[in-house]
C-alpha cells in the first residue's frame, strides 16, 4: 500500500512537472498576437517599397526583368527573415488561403490583413518620397495602370486568377503541407512571383496581391480598375484553399474531411 502512495505519488509530481514547463513554454500574448502583425507590416512595408521603386526607377530596356526581379527576390528575402515569425504572407489572397487549409488561426486573419494593407501604404510612401516627382508621375507610383478598357477585363481577371492561384499554391504546398513542405519554401516563392511577372506581366502587370495594389493606388490616387486586383487575387485564395482541402492535401487534412 505504501509502495502504491509513493508511486502514485511520484506520478503527481511528474504530471505538476509537466503542466508547469508547459506553461512556462507557452508563448506570451505579445508573441503570439502582436508579434506575427509587426512581422507582416514590415515585411509588407518592405516588399512592396522594393516592387514599387523598381517599377518607378525602371532603367530603359530592361522590360519586365527588372521589377520580375526585384519583386521575386524581396519577397523571398523577407519570407526568409521574418516568415518565423508570421508564416512570412505579406498578401491578403495568401493569408486566405492559409486560413482555409489550417495554417492560420481565423482569429489573426482580419489582423493580418490590416497588418498587409498598412504595410502597403507604408511601402507605397516611401517610393515616393525617395523617387523624383517625374518619375513617380511617369509610373503611377507603382500603381497598376494597364486596364485601360472594359474589353480588358476578362483577360485580366482571369491571368490574376491563375497566377496568383500559382502564388498560393506554392506556400500552401511548400510551406504549409505536412508532405510537400520543403525549407527552399522561400526561394519557390519568390521564384513564383518572378516567372508570373515576367510570363503575365503584359496581361495584366501581375499583382497578386491586393496590398500591392492597394499601397500605390492610395498614395498616387489611381483607382481605375482597382477592384479587379481584388477580385482576381481573392479568388484564386479561395481556390487554393478548396483544392489543397479537397483534392491535394495531405493525408491527415483528406481524412479529417471525409
Amino acid at each position: 500500500m505504501a509502495a502504491a502512495e509513493s508511486s502514485f505519488s511520484s506520478m503527481k509530481e511528474v504530471m505538476v512537472d509537466v503542466d508547469s514547463k508547459q506553461q512556462r513554454a507557452k508563448p506570451h500574448w505579445y508573441e503570439r498576437y502582436v508579434q506575427p502583425c509587426v512581422a507582416e507590416l514590415l515585411g509588407s512595408a518592405l516588399f512592396i517599397f522594393i516592387g514599387c521603386l523598381s517599377v518607378v526607377e525602371d532603367a530603359g530596356g530592361t522590360g519586365r526583368l527588372q521589377p520580375a526581379l526585384a519583386h521575386g527576390l524581396a519577397l523571398g528575402l523577407t519570407i526568409a527573415i521574418l516568415g518565423n515569425i508570421s508564416g512570412g504572407h505579406f498578401n491578403p489572397a495568401v493569408s486566405l488561403g492559409v486560413w482555409l487549409v489550417g495554417g492560420l488561426n481565423i482569429t489573426m486573419l482580419i489582423p493580418y490583413w490590416i497588418s498587409q494593407l498598412c504595410g502597403g501604404i507604408i511601402g507605397a510612401s516611401l517610393t515616393k518620397a525617395v523617387t523624383t516627382d517625374e518619375h513617380y508621375a511617369n509610373a503611377t507610383g507603382g500603381a497598376f495602370s494597364g486596364v485601360v478598357a472594359d474589353e480588358q477585363i476578362p483577360s485580366v481577371l482571369v491571368g490574376e486568377i491563375v497566377m496568383t492561384t500559382f502564388l498560393v499554391l506554392a506556400v500552401c504546398m511548400g510551406a504549409i503541407n505536412e508532405e510537400t513542405k520543403t525549407p527552399l519554401a522561400p526561394f519557390c516563392i519568390g521564384l513564383t512571383v518572378t516567372v508570373d511577372i515576367l510570363a503575365g506581366g503584359a496581361i495584366s502587370g501581375a499583382c497578386m496581391n491586393p496590398a500591392r495594389a492597394f499601397g500605390p493606388a492610395l498614395v498616387a490616387n489611381y483607382w481605375d480598375y482597382h477592384w479587379v486586383y481584388w477580385v482576381g487575387p481573392m479568388l484564386a485564395g479561395l481556390l487554393v484553399g478548396a483544392l489543397v482541402r479537397l483534392l491535394i492535401g495531405d493525408r491527415t487534412t483528406r481524412l479529417f474531411l471525409k
